[in-house]
């Protein structure tokens, strides 16, 4: 694909051209993992509506033609960005994006992008600084951000409820899916960095990385990887992401000064408080009077209204572009995330050294 794409000729219309009470034209590009259940739910959100599909597998396309007769399909994405369309989904592989979303916001479409933005942090401020111009909405699909067990830790963080937070450990590993072109902190990562700036409301400050080869010998793609970021105020988050894992954990704990907490995405009970903490006092002289104080108090499972989070994603889209409404993963988040794992990369090249992140 060249790295250059323009829209047709003629292709000049705004996304925001219609009143706010007819539904939004939706496009989905892309029929991999991402793109069907994207497409799903713009078809059933209120607000929107699915009208065209690109891939450029006719037997995906025949399949999204099944599900959905009403929806016109196409292999050619330049369909996607003439009249009658406001907005685009882009669900292709991270090195796709960035053409395809410049022609798109080029054509006038708001744009959903999947996660990362791009591969390349200029590029995605380029994209951003496009969209601003043209007064388009640009979101880029960090779908835990929209899960309501990762909204209520952050309200229980920022409430106070867990006293200072003193470290996070992050696990999300399972077993596959190798990928051909990123490594597993590219694919996995995005989903803790965000999550990380979501619930501690604010940007890590340094960043580590080591990584090892085991299977990707060809193309040199370490399938594990150990990412460590700093906070301000000393907050330290460790993250264990792995495609060589035989059980499939994304869990999340959070350690504060007064209480502690589980967030296990794939547990029934998503969110569980934990009152238990160390004290120790707060003079002493001899080793026979330091006397460290434990608490085991009892865990208590965290209450939450579910919603899926991929539809609340959309739902907040469509707010965007209708009603003007922030949202949690807009493309500025979405290059800061960049930021995050461009200089994660660097220390992962350079046997994980600590190095500060510009953002």
């Amino acid at each position: 694909m060249e790295n250059e794409i323009t829209p047709h000729e003629g292709d000049h219309l705004a996304g925001g051209g219609r009143p706010s009470e007819i539904e939004l034209a939706v496009g989905v590009i892309g029929c991999g993992y991402w793109g069907p259940k994207l497409a799903r739910n713009f078809r059933d959100l209120p607000g929107a509506r699915l009208s065209y599909v690109s891939d450029l597998r006719e037997g995906r396309l025949d399949e999204i033609k099944k599900l959905y007769p009403e929806v016109s399909t196409t292999t050619n994405f330049r369909d996607l960005l003439g009249e009658g369309i406001e907005a685009v989904v882009v669900a292709t592989p991270v090195h796709t994006h960035y053409p395809l979303v410049k022609a798109a916001l080029l054509a006038g479409k708001h744009v959903l992008v999947e996660k990362p933005i791009t591969s390349d942090s200029k590029q995605a401020e380029e994209l951003v600084e496009l969209a601003d111009q043209k007064g388009l909405t640009l979101m880029v699909g960090h779908t835990f951000v929209y899960n309501p067990a990762v909204q209520a830790v952050r309200n229980i963080i920022q409430s106070g409820g867990l006293g200072s937070v003193y470290y996070i450990n992050a696990t999300r590993v399972n077993l596959g899916l190798l990928q051909p072109d990123i490594n597993v902190m590219w694919d996995l990562a995005p989903h803790d960095i965000s999550i990380l700036r979501y619930i501690l409301d604010k940007d890590p400050i340094t960043v580590s990385a080591r990584g090892a080869v085991y299977i990707n010998t060809f193309n040199k793609q370490p399938e594990v990887v150990y990412m460590t970021l700093f906070f301000e105020e000393g907050v330290m988050a460790n993250l264990r992401l792995s495609w060589l894992d035989p059980v499939k954990l994304r869990r999340l704990t959070v350690v504060g000064s007064n209480k502690m907490l589980v967030y296990d995405d794939i547990a029934d009970n998503k969110v569980v408080l934990f009152d238990k903490g160390v004290e120790v006092p707060p003079y002493s002289v001899t080793e026979d009077e330091f006397r460290a104080s434990y608490r085991h108090g009892e865990e208590s499972v965290y209450p939450y209204d579910w919603v899926e989070p991929l539809r609340a994603e959309c739902a907040c889209f469509v707010d965007c572009i209708r009603v003007g409404a922030d949202s949690p993963s807009s493309g500025e988040h979405g290059v800061k995330v960049l930021r995050v794992l461009e200089t994660a990369q660097r220390s992962l090249n350079n046997g994980g050294v600590e190095l500060k992140i510009e953002y």
